[in-house]
């Protein structure tokens, strides 16, 4: 788990518990993942919520999962 994983694992979870079944485990941990990657050299203070938001948009999107 990178660093910037590390922080956003609480994103991790909320997304989890707000999504429920209908998307894995695996999906929100790659799309937080890649939403920690993309979002690389924002501000520290603001990158939990953005990575949180960015993978929201992401997991909402009808190709996930598949």
């Amino acid at each position: 788990m990178t660093p910037d994983l590390a922080l956003a694992t609480d994103a991790v979870s909320r997304l989890l518990d707000e999504l429920g079944p209908a998307i894995s485990r695996d999906a929100v941990v790659a799309a937080v993942a890649q939403a920690c990657d993309d979002l690389r050299g924002s501000p520290v203070g603001a990158l939990p919520e953005l990575v949180e938001r960015l993978a929201r948009v992401r997991l909402d999107q009808p190709t996930v999962g598949l």
